[in-house]
């Protein structure tokens, strides 16, 4: 098994249905989850989702 620590994840919508399958399965492995809701990242806009991750990181 590939070791997971420090390892996060960036998972949108993972609120419910398949996202929140997808970050269920990743954190039972040890895995940080990142679960934006849709009014918090623009997904056509990589610098809104390195922005989003800065300032979930410098929290």
């Amino acid at each position: 098994m590939t070791n997971t620590t420090n390892h996060k994840a960036l998972i949108t919508g993972g609120s419910r249905g398949i996202g929140a399958a997808i970050a269920s399965a990743l954190e039972s492995q040890g895995i940080q989850i990142i679960a934006p809701k849709r009014s918090e990242l623009a997904l056509s806009q990589p610098d809104s989702i390195d922005a989003y991750i800065d300032i979930f990181e410098s929290s």
